[in-house]
Order: C-alpha cells, then structure tokens, then sequence
C-alpha cells in the first residue's frame, strides 16, 4: 500500500511542479532565441570551451534581476512601464521608448530572419522568405487569437523543444575533463575578439526587453486567476523558484550550445559562424545528420518562444506610456492598440529583412542599444526594489541587491567597451 501511495504522490508533485513554473520558464527560454543561439555558436566556434564558464557567471545575475522584475509586478500589480510613469521623471520613460523600439524590432526581424534561414535549410525546396513570411502569419495569428491562459501554455510546452540542446553535444565525441576545467576555472584573454564576444554574450542574456516581459506577464499571471490575489511570502517565493528554474534552463541551453559549438566546430576548423543556419550547416559534415536536424528545429522552436515575448514586452511598454488598453487576456476589440503594436512590431521586423539591414547588422544594432539601455534599467530596477515606499516589505535581501549591483557594474563596463569597440 505504502510503495502504491509513493506512485499515486509523485505525478501529483510533478503536476504540481509544471503548474507552477510558468512566467520564468518562458521568459528564460526566450533569452536562448535565434539570434542568442547565433552569439553562443559564434562564441563556441571562435574559442572553443574558453567561455563556457560565462553561463555559470550569468546565472545569478541573470536570476537577480528577473526576481526584482517578477516581484515589482506582483507587488504593484503594474507593469515595469506603469512603475516608472507613476514614480520617475517622464523623460525617463521616453528614452526607454525610444531605445527599446528599435532595438526589439530589429531583433523579431533577426529572429524572423533565422527561423526562415533554418525552415529552408529542412526543407530546401522552399524559399527561405516563405518561411519568415509563414512564421510571421503564424505568430501573429496565434497571439491575436488565443486568449492569455491558452498562449502561456502553448509557450510553456513549446519549452520541451529545448531539451535538444541537452541531446546535441553527446552526439559527437567529448573530453569531459576539458569540459569541466573550462565550466570552473575562468579564461580570460585581453584581446578584442576575445571582449567583444563577452560583451555579446553578456548583452544577450541580460537583456532589456525580458525585464519589461517578465513584470508585465506577473501581472497577466494574477489577473488570470480572476480574483484579487493577497500578495505574501508564499507567492513571492513560487516566484522566484519559477525565475530561478527558467534562468537555469536558459543558463544550460546556453552553456550546452557553446559547448556543441565548441567541440564540434571549433575542432573542425570553423572558426568563423554569423548566423544560426551557418552553424546547423557547419554541424552537419562533422557531427552528423541527427545534430544538424536538432539544432535546426531547435532554433524554430526558441524562435517561436522568443518572438511573441519580443513583440509583447514591446507592446506594454507602449500601452502603459500612453494609458492604452493592454493584456493578452483581453480580446482584439478589448484591446486593438495592443494588438496592432504586436502585429507592426512582427511586420516591420519582417521587412527589415527586404530593405537591406541583414540580420548580422541587426544583432550588431541591437546589441548596441541593448547595451546602453541595460545598465540604466538595471539601476532603476534596483531602486524601485530597493524602495519601500513601492515595494513595502517585499524590497531586495542582501544577496539580491548584492548580485543587482554586480550585474550593474559589469552592465556599465560592458555598456563602455561595446562603444569603444564599434566606434
């Protein structure tokens, strides 16, 4: 009776666990998007295992961040936007605008663009614009027409597809002793190459847009149960264990693409990857058609994660500036500034595509305004978690701020060498 209990106990734990997880999942899933696998596989094929050790790094910082974020949502059941209107100066908020337009259009349109790239790589018969095109249609499709709960599900689900990153490197041959050397003991290398792929690494994991998602999606959570939920430790606590698993995930999808890319590529003689479906194609020859195949639809996959959080968080940043109707759980009529937002955010990010701004300028673009945004967020951030007239008991712990203020510092330094090296 007692082992039959144990059996009955753990699905339920399991149940549980899946239904917990939610916001965080996702919102670390999207930081792993095309354009992120491209930094990573760049990363890998450039240096071999010299950067593995940056995913162990990013984490806690990482997660430091989003907890502030997913908190700040709970607590003032508002949007990261709706915070900084209601407390700072409006100039403020407008250069957040104003950086944060560009910057995540260009990315949907580099993640579009790989998604197409990698859709003809499968399918070769198939143009690869058919496929943006296809993916574009889809995407907004789907965002305008399933309701909040419905989308967060799709999403979360959609996350599994990540586990082929977990696959991919035993698929060829390793040294596990290399491996954990460069995983535990940091190479660092004062060259340009070697601070230019740092500094993209860094500004693809601790990205703007996911702070302004992950605040916003907290309070979509709460409103989906439709009843006024009592903020308290518990819930702050569920919180965070749900950011922490997603940060880790996205930390391991990471760690395990610069690990497949440095093996397989970097042993290869393929020092050189520009984009995702250079680095499926480089995969194939060397680690055979099973690698290239996963790796490809690995990258569809984070796409479709990534790119409705691109264009959503896009969207709450501009509907609580302006005091428009916003939220994925209202319908098209409730909310069609919402909604056209996301659809031109989508569109313009396709078109980009046929106007000349390749995707590799568009990472480069992005990743400049990524980086002059970050460490400006990040302090404010911090000193509305930090600010009790705001966040009343739930302000930052020690090691929270602690860990703020160095994903701060390194923010700044990265933020000044991305700037001394592009101009």
């Amino acid at each position: 009776m007692t082992d039959k209990k144990l059996e009955n106990r753990k699905p339920s734990r399991l149940a549980r666990f899946w239904k917990l997880i939610g916001p965080g999942l996702v919102t670390g899933a999207s930081d792993d998007d095309p354009s992120g696998i491209a930094t990573y596989s760049q990363a890998g094929a450039q240096f071999g295992l010299a950067t593995l050790w940056t995913s162990i790094v990013a984490f806690p910082l990482m997660a430091a961040i989003q907890q502030m974020c997913a908190r700040i949502g709970i607590v003032t059941s508002s949007g990261l936007t709706g915070t900084l209107k209601k407390h700072y100066p409006r100039p403020i908020l407008y250069v957040m605008l104003l950086f944060s337009f560009p910057a995540i259009v260009m990315n949907i349109g580099a993640d579009i663009a790989g998604m197409g790239a990698v859709g003809n790589l499968l399918f070769p018969s198939i143009d690869a614009s058919f496929f943006s095109v296809f993916f574009t249609i889809l995407l907004i499709g789907l965002i305008i027409y399933l309701p909040y709960r419905k989308i967060a599900s799709v999403l979360k689900y959609l996350c599994i597809v990540m586990l082929v990153y977990f696959v991919v490197p035993f698929l060829y041959k390793q040294d596990f002793g290399a491996i954990l050397k460069a995983t535990f003991i940091p190479t660092i290398r004062f060259d340009e190459a070697f601070i230019a792929i740092i500094v993209g690494i860094l500004g693809t994991t601790i990205s703007p847009y996911l702070f302004f998602w992950q605040a916003s999606v907290e309070v979509e959570e709460m409103k989906s149960h439709k009843r006024k939920l009592i903020v308290n430790k518990k819930m702050i606590g569920e919180s965070r264990q749900d950011v922490d698993f997603g940060m880790s995930v996205s930390g391991l999808v990471m760690f395990f693409i610069i690990l497949t890319t440095g093996t397989v590529l970097f042993q290869g003689g393929i020092h050189q990857i520009d984009t995702v479906e250079q680095a499926a194609m480089a995969l194939k020859p060397l680690a055979g058609d099973l690698a290239y195949v996963l790796f490809a639809v690995g990258v569809i996959g984070t796409g479709l994660i990534a790119i409705p959080v691109l264009s959503g968080s896009l969207s709450y940043i501009f509907t609580e500036t302006f005091g428009w109707e916003q939220g994925l759980d209202k319908k098209f009529h409730e909310a069609k500034g919402f909604y056209v937002i996301i659809a031109l955010s989508l569109l313009v990010g396709l078109g980009l595509n046929y106007v000349g701004i390749s995707p590799i300028k568009a990472l480069i673009y992005t990743a400049i305004l990524y980086g002059l945004t970050a460490p400006v967020l990040i302090g404010i951030i911090l000193h509305i978690a930090n600010n009790k007239k705001i966040m009343g008991e739930f302000t930052n712990g020690i090691l929270v701020n602690i860990l703020g203020f160095i994903a701060l510092i390194i923010m700044t330094v990265a933020a000044g060498a991305l700037i001394y090296f592009q101009f």
